[in-house]
């Protein structure tokens, strides 16, 4: 019986290696910009038990170490089906050895005998900080000393100079060497003067190093929009204001060498003010065409119709494409003087558009149905759209050709007149069509006086009470609705484990894709969010020490919340000394759930 179960067993785990074997990848990452003289890390990730490692030829770089091998592996069994996973990471160190944009060709593995290789990469290295003790000092920062120079958002316009409606895009951009945890709008603009269009981003920001007068900043793009000047002359963007949470080091007493070991952290709020900005709007020149209206940028246009040669009563389609980038949206639907013997629909429009940095781009298509009524052959007129090149500094006017339709008889037994290059409506003969009305009765009339009552029995009762019951329910439900939903503390302690939640999925994520910094800064956060909700403290007064004291109130068992701060403290370590393995990794994921999972049911509201 033993030898019968061992049996099957050993076939899964054969297969184990065969199902790593397929659908191989190799996959290379590194910071896409570093600064020079610092140094970075380089990770080859493949998803298979893999031979043969071999590394690209580095120039331009020091390796400082490496390669350092790590390996993990998982399996699975969901309904009797079995998975495994396999990750095998090969990590150099790597220094810079002067300024510019630089490539790293591909690395290679053999699995089963078949060569794969990686992506390749491309490095932008940026020269180090002119004042390298300012800029070491900024990113240490305490709760005084946060300095204006080193926690900035720049305005920046695509185009300081424009013609009217012509696109210009408006960046807000932070700059930073602090460790911002959060940066939200709190004042934008209403941008008077300007029809605006906001452009659509990622709601992960990345942040990038930047050289900003000879200094590195880590910046991230907070807000994007499109503007189109409504009149000339020189127009002013008012001000924004933003808030942005910064973690800091706080300055408190040292009380044994663990604290002095894990350095105590603390959140703290600032008010940025992004300074107002002028743009110069030129008007567009003279000699507009008569059907100008405002439309400018680069256009094309096509048509075509579905047929040049119907019956009477079929329906024939024309289409009207025009192509291009501008301020697509004041383009209006085309206006076509079509012959009176055609039944025209409403237009069916398709805005295909795509908003990027130089205005508004796509396709706008018109399809014009119409059914002819009458036999003959009529000229729909061309469709004409003028609009200022901007490229040429010029207006100019696209047209369609227009189309000769002939309309031929139909087959039908009522004869049809023909009407020949005519847009007059033709008269018809009186004809009977159909027997469904009937004449009208010229006797006498017996009336009878009907009474009708407001509420007749039984049922019409119920048919008034049971609509007021209901909107008493619903009235109750509602109203307890509104007032959780009016109180912020306990909407933020409902959805405590929700945000949690997503961030323990970011952090997966990273944790699968070898980023070990990115894993450690996600679970760190994800801890820190839920505890700022879930007990109701500020982020601003959020430190370790409250939260000891706050969980103790809330009933926590002490090792429970001491386990927390271990688990903060370990991540703040592991974060700026990543030398832990893959396994470890996974053991402080798993910690991390099962932490919040605890504290969601110990703690008492």
């Amino acid at each position: 019986m033993l030898q019968r179960g061992i049996i099957p067993l050993l076939l899964v785990l054969l297969s184990v290696p065969m199902a790593w074997a397929n659908d191989v990848k190799l996959t290379a990452s590194a910071p896409a910009t570093v600064i020079m003289g610092k140094p970075f890390q380089i990770t080859y990730t493949a998803n298979a038990k893999v031979g043969d490692f071999r590394a690209p030829a580095i120039t331009n770089f020091d390796v400082l170490a490496g390669p350092f091998k790590s390996e993990s592996y998982s399996s699975q069994i969901i309904n009797g089906n079995m998975s495994s996973t396999v990750s095998i990471a090969f990590t150099y160190t790597l220094q810079p050895q002067k300024t510019g944009t630089f490539t790293i060709p591909s690395a290679s593995v053999t699995v089963d005998g078949e060569r794969y290789t990686s992506n390749g990469l491309s490095i932008k290295v940026l020269p180090a900080d002119e004042q390298s003790s300012s800029s070491s000092s900024g990113s240490s920062a305490s709760n005084a000393n946060i300095s204006a120079q080193n926690l900035f958002i720049r305005p920046i316009l695509s185009k300081t100079t424009v013609f009217e409606q012509e696109a210009v895009k408006l960046t807000y951009k932070l700059y930073t060497t602090y460790d911002v945890v959060q940066c939200t709008a709190s004042s934008i603009p209403d941008f008077k003067g300007f029809l605006s269009q906001e452009m659509e981003r990622s709601t992960n920001t990345q942040l990038d190093y930047e050289n900003y007068n000879g200094k590195n900043y880590l910046t991230a793009v907070l807000f994007e929009t499109l503007l189109y000047p409504q009149s000339s002359g020189e127009i002013a963007i008012d001000k924004a204001t933003f808030e942005a949470i910064i973690r800091v080091q706080s300055r408190q007493q040292v009380r044994s060498i663990f604290d002095e070991f894990f350095e105590s952290y603390s959140n703290v709020p600032r008010t940025i003010e992004v300074p107002a900005v002028r743009l110069n709007v030129k008007a567009l020149p003279s000699g507009k065409p008569a059907d100008f209206s405002g439309v400018v940028g680069s256009f094309s246009l096509s048509s075509s119709i579905s047929s040049e040669q119907v019956k009477v009563n079929d329906a024939v389609t024309l289409t009207i494409n025009i192509t291009g980038n501008g301020n697509m949206r004041l383009i209006s639907n085309p206006s076509i003087e079509f012959p009176e013997a055609f039944e025209v629909y409403d237009p069916k429009v398709n805005n295909n558009f795509k908003v990027s940095g130089n205005g508004l781009g796509g396709t706008k298509s018109v399809e014009i149905m119409f059914i002819p009524r009458h036999a003959g052959t009529f000229e729909i007129p061309a469709y004409r759209l003028s609009y200022f090149d901007l490229k040429d500094k010029r207006y100019k006017t696209l047209s369609s050709p227009a189309y000769t339709i002939q309309v031929l008889k139909s087959d039908g037994t009522v004869e049809e007149s023909v009407v020949v290059g005519s847009t007059a409506s033709r008269k018809e003969n009186v004809k009977q069509l159909g027997n469904d009305i009937r004449y009208i009765y010229t006797g006498e009339l017996k009336l009878v006086k009907q009474v009708d009552y407001l509420i007749d029995g039984f049922v019409n009762w119920l048919l008034y009470l049971i609509p007021a019951f209901i909107a008493m329910v619903l009235f109750v439900v509602f109203r307890k609705q509104l007032k959780e939903n009016a109180n912020a503390t306990l909407m933020k302690n409902k959805r405590a484990n929700k945000i949690a939640r997503k961030r323990l999925k970011m952090a997966m994520k990273m944790l699968r894709e070898g980023n070990a910094e990115r894993f450690y800064e996600e679970l760190m956060k994800g801890m820190w969010t839920y505890l700022s909700d879930k007990l109701s403290i500020p982020v601003a007064e959020l430190t370790k020490e409250k939260v000891i004291a706050v969980l103790h109130d809330k009933g926590v068992a002490e090792q429970t919340a001491n386990a927390c701060i271990d688990l903060l403290n370990e991540c703040e370590f592991a974060r700026y000394a990543p030398s832990s393995g893959q396994q470890h990794r996974d053991q402080l994921y798993d910690t991390t759930a099962r932490l919040i999972g605890e504290l969601e049911n110990g703690i008492k509201n």
